[in-house]
This record gives C-alpha cells, sequence and structure tokens, in this order.
C-alpha cells in the first residue's frame, strides 16, 4: 500500500471462527482450570439462583460478575468502572470470565446492580468456598490467627459534611460563626481563621456525610484527615491465608472491633468444618492462638480470650505500674500474656507479624487497588473486600502451583528470566572471545587439542 492510501474499510459482516486470538494468559488459564475443576460456575449458579427470574431481559451470569471482581484483585482495579474498561478491552479476561467476543461485554452499571441484589451472605458463602478449596490443597491451618485493621479512605468528600441535627453545611456552619463574630461578609481566609481556632471541630458525633452515613471523620496513617471506614481481617499465620475480613466504623477501636472479627472467622472455620474432605486438612484446634499488635492490648480482651482458652501474643504498651486491687482475673491474663510474648516463640510470633498479617494489607489494598473505595455503604464495601480476598486466597494457591500469585508476577519473572538468559550469553560470548588466544598458542607450541585448552581456560 502506498504512503498516505487510506486504510480499507472494515467489513460489515465477520465470521467469529476467523478472528485472531491470542494465546492467552497462563496464569488466567491455570486458574480457570482450578475453578472448573472444583466446580466453581455450578456453586455460585445454586447459590444465586433465587436472585434470577425465567424470562426477561438477559442479566449478568454469577459467574461472570465474582469473577470480574476476582480479576479487580489481580489487575490492581479498585473501581468497577475501570474493571468493565479492561474487560471490554482484553481479550484474555474475556476468555477468563467466559464471554466470547461477539457477546458485549457488561456496563458498569450492570456490575453495581449485579452486586446490589446478591446478598452479603452470597458473597460470605463464596469466600468460605474458597477457604475449602484451600483447605483441600494444604493451605490453611487455622490454629494461630493473626487480627489486624487498617483505614480505607472513602468515597466521600469533607466540604460535603453536615450537622447531624439540622443537615446544615459545614461552609454555611462557618458563616454563622462568622457572623456571630461581627464578620458580614467573611472572606475564605477569615473562616480559615474562625475554624483554625475551633476546639473538637471534627467530632463524628456533631457531622456526618449525607450520602455516605457509614463513612467517619478520621485521621489517616500518613497525617491526613478524611473521611473513611476500618477494613480489619484474621490472618492463618502459618500459611498466610486471609480467613476473615470485616468493615467497622473508622472511629470504633481495635479492642472494640476484635470480637466481631473473630466471630466472622469462627463462622468461617465452622463452614469449612461441615466439609469432611477439608476439615480433615485443618489443624486439630482451631484458633487456640491469637497474635496482634499493642493497640488490641485491654483488661476486657485478653480475660475475654482467656475464657475462651485462647492463648494470646498481644504486644503490650507501657503503661507503668498499675493497681491490680480486686481485678485478679484481668491480672492473670495480663500476666499470662506478659510471659508468652516474652518468650522465643512469642517474639517469633510478633515479629512474623508484620510479615503475615500487615503484608496482606499490601496486596488487597496497596497493589491490589482498593486503598480508597469507590463504593459507599459497609454492605456494600464489604462485598468488595470478600470476592477481593478471595481473590487473594487463589493467588496462594497460584503460588504453590506455578510460583507466582498474580499474573504480574509471572510477567515479572519471564522478565527475569530473558535478563537471566541475556546474563549467560554475554558471559559465554565473554569467555570464548578470552579463551581463543590461548587455544591459538597452544596449537602452535604444543599442539594441544582446542577443546582441552578451552575447557582449562574456563
Amino acid at each position: 500500500m502506498a504512503m498516505g492510501t487510506k486504510r480499507a474499510p472494515l467489513p460489515l459482516w465477520i465470521d467469529s471462527e476467523s478472528v485472531v486470538k491470542g494465546p492467552g494468559h497462563p496464569f488466567y488459564r491455570k486458574l480457570n482450570s482450578i475453578l472448573d475443576f472444583h466446580g466453581f460456575d455450578r456453586f455460585v449458579e445454586d447459590h444465586c439462583r433465587k436472585y434470577y427470574k425465567p424470562g426477561g431481559r438477559p442479566s449478568l451470569p454469577p459467574s461472570v460478575y465474582f469473577r470480574l471482581s476476582i480479576v479487580g484483585y489481580f489487575e490492581g482495579i479498585g473501581s468497577e468502572r475501570a474493571i468493565a474498561w479492561k474487560l471490554a478491552d482484553s481479550i484474555t479476561l474475556r476468555d477468563f470470565v467466559g464471554l466470547p467476543i461477539t457477546v458485549r461485554t457488561p456496563d458498569h452499571s450492570t456490575i453495581s446492580r449485579t452486586r446490589r441484589l446478591i446478598s452479603l451472605e452470597t458473597h460470605q458463602e463464596i469466600f468460605d468456598w474458597v477457604l475449602k478449596i484451600l483447605a483441600k490443597s494444604k493451605l490453611l491451618r487455622a490454629k494461630i490467627l493473626g487480627v489486624d485493621g487498617t483505614t480505607l479512605e472513602a468515597n466521600a468528600a469533607m466540604r460535603s459534611i453536615v450537622q447531624r441535627v439540622d443537615e446544615l453545611p459545614y461552609l454555611e456552619f462557618l458563616k454563622g460563626l462568622a457572623a456571630a463574630a461581627g464578620i458580614a461578609k467573611p472572606t475564605r481566609e477569615d473562616l480559615a481563621r474562625i475554624d483554625r481556632k475551633r476546639e473538637k471541630k471534627g467530632s463524628n458525633q456533631d457531622w456526618k456525610h449525607p450520602h455516605d452515613p457509614d463513612a467517619k471523620i478520621t485521621k489517616m496513617k500518613d497525617g491526613r484527615t478524611h473521611l473513611a471506614h476500618k477494613a480489619e481481617h484474621a490472618v492463618d499465620m502459618e500459611t498466610g491465608a486471609v480467613v476473615a475480613v470485616t468493615v467497622q466504623p473508622a472511629d470504633r477501636g481495635d479492642t472494640e472491633s476484635l470480637e466481631h472479627t473473630l466471630e466472622k472467622a469462627a463462622d468461617s472455620l465452622g463452614a469449612i468444618v461441615d466439609d469432611p474432605e477439608a476439615a480433615a486438612e485443618l489443624s486439630d484446634e482451631l484458633m487456640r492462638e491469637l497474635v496482634a499488635d499493642k493497640g488490641y492490648h485491654s483488661n476486657a480482651v485478653l480475660t475475654a480470650q482467656a475464657e475462651a482458652g485462647i492463648r494470646t501474643y498481644i504486644s503490650e504498651p507501657n503503661r507503668g505500674r498499675r493497681n491490680w486491687r480486686g481485678k485478679p482475673e484481668a491480672q492473670a491474663a495480663v500476666y499470662a500474656n506478659r510471659r508468652r510474648i516474652r518468650g522465643d516463640r512469642g517474639k517469633g510470633l510478633l515479629r512474623s507479624r508484620g510479615e503475615k498479617v500487615e503484608r496482606q494489607f499490601a496486596h488487597g489494598f496497596e497493589t491490589g487497588g482498593l486503598r480508597r473505595v469507590h463504593l459507599r455503604g459497609h454492605s456494600n464495601i464489604e462485598k468488595r473486600l470478600l470476592v477481593h480476598y478471595a481473590g487473594f486466597n487463589l493467588g496462594l494457591l497460584m503460588r504453590k502451583l506455578l510460583g507466582v500469585g498474580t499474573p504480574r508476577g509471572l510477567q515479572g519473572r519471564s522478565l527475569a528470566a530473558l535478563w537471566a538468559l541475556f546474563v549467560f550469553s554475554w558471559l559465554s560470548g565473554r569467555l570464548q572471545r578470552v579463551s581463543e588466544p590461548i587455544r591459538t598458542s597452544a596449537r602452535a607450541i604444543f599442539g594441544v587439542p582446542s577443546q582441552s585448552v578451552a575447557l582449562a581456560a574456563i
């Protein structure tokens, strides 16, 4: 074709069999084979049948919906809109979720509506199903649990908060304070100065977001103040599998949120025990030990866990000399926990907490793309997190089979192999150049075969 000639128009009709397809991604092909082997589609359809009615407009199949949420974890995509864009642009993801090239990909509103119609309990059942697969693959022990929580930035802006009583916007509230101070037409600097001098100006008892009441005003780990949610999970300290995920108010303390997370973990493990094949691979003692940081240390927590027969390894803050008068149970629980964390085993568990517990936050929220959520309401966010961490648990299984837990990890391994091949080729060529003069001299002086001299030189 000559330069400047326009490209020929595409044909109106094309045979789907003639469409050129790539080889597909080996990671997703292997993951699909695992899901098919364990009957993922059949399980999901049986549990979601009650949300669908016969006839009417075709809707998004439940197996496609849950696979799309899993794709969000593996591709590091936080919003359902971006997941829909990625699916429409990738033949590999079409093959993974089961959509042929002739079928239009779902819009983000369809994904969102499907999530709202499927209950939180069903999402929890899918999460528990993945845990059963891990148990059958000997990747779940659940004797030692580590618990930790983090904050997720909410899909809500601080400038949009209103008062809880009369729903007065924050800016109008400041203008009222300026008028009371005798400033008729306050500037932005005047309002900032008035706001700076107020005490407890970010109280969750006084303010809320009109569209996301579950979001709470919170100081983030980087020092900024945002509306946020608290995500807390329980992790198997022996394998790194996430056993439970909960979403709670961001202003709820660790000592208050712990019980809810442990209840969720107990329910999930109870569902696994009901499956004889999966229960056979679990530890003989479930949830017998608990590892956590000093934010979870309190008399009530240690006493409650001691009564439940759980040995705690919780870091103890420096509170100085304490008065135990009238608190014999709390004293015994605190002293027993102190003895355990000072032992070699306790120190080892607390050291591994960063690797087995805090690292899962990096996988799920940093590289997983959910540090800032794009949904509102604890129920919606928890639905997304459950399938998100179901994908993380599937990544543990993939790491056992392929050596990598994400498609990007497999790509990085391929690049590392190519780099190693390049270095090997370069070294081989350099050794050959160094040994060539030696072989020439040996043949001229001693008559030694060149292969022997080359091996000696190397």
